[in-house]
């Protein structure tokens, strides 16, 4: 994987440079680095990981907190010269497809977690070593990383990259995602504070 294209991309919360990272330059459906204006590598930097969400990055979808955390980060990487790495893994690594499967077992009774092992899926099927690559080509030694994921936590402390501090990122709950919430606090360890 390499870096294929980058240019500046002004965004209502600030301006980035977004940078394109695949394997070729055909590749259409390339990983993202958004890198702040005032992006300092020599010093802890504010990171997001973030894995594609369709539904919530996109379309709003209340199911999820993907979408508002999101823009809660794009917003603390401008603020604070921060860089958010999405990744191109919907639905914790099955698929679009598969996700919108999920959705449907979902509203038969079966949680999220539930839903995936139902397809032949792993809980958590994502990888973060294409993040670890592209936070290295950025010349990154330390992160202060975004998220209340510990399975993230644990795979950058497993990485050559230091993670200085632990930012949480809670979306308030509400009634149409407050189900995914609690399954995600008690079945996946995320720090969520319900």
């Amino acid at each position: 994987m390499n870096r294929q294209a980058e240019a500046r991309i002004p965004t209502r919360v600030g301006n980035f440079t977004m940078i394109a990272y695949a394997d070729s330059a055909d590749e259409r459906m390339p990983h993202i680095a958004f890198v702040a204006e005032g992006f300092d590598p020599s010093n802890p930097v504010p990171v997001r990981i973030h894995s594609e969400c369709m539904t919530g990055d996109v379309f709003g979808s209340r199911r999820c907190d993907c979408g508002e955390q999101l823009d809660a980060s794009l917003r603390i990487a401008a603020e604070q010269g921060g860089v958010v790495v999405y990744l191109r893994q919907e639905g914790r690594g099955i698929g679009l497809i598969n996700k919108l499967k999920a959705y449907n077992l979902q509203e038969v009774g079966l949680n999220t977690a539930e839903a995936n092992t139902h397809l032949g899926f792993d809980v958590d099927a994502r990888q973060y070593e294409c993040a670890v690559f592209i936070l290295q080509d950025l010349k990154i030694g330390a992160v202060e990383l975004i998220t209340n994921n510990p399975d993230k936590v644990d795979a950058l402390r497993r990485s050559p990259l230091e993670v200085s501090a632990v930012i949480p990122l809670v979306v308030e709950p509400h009634d149409d995602n407050r189900g995914y919430l609690v399954t995600k606090q008690e079945l996946m360890g995320h720090l969520l504070g319900l």
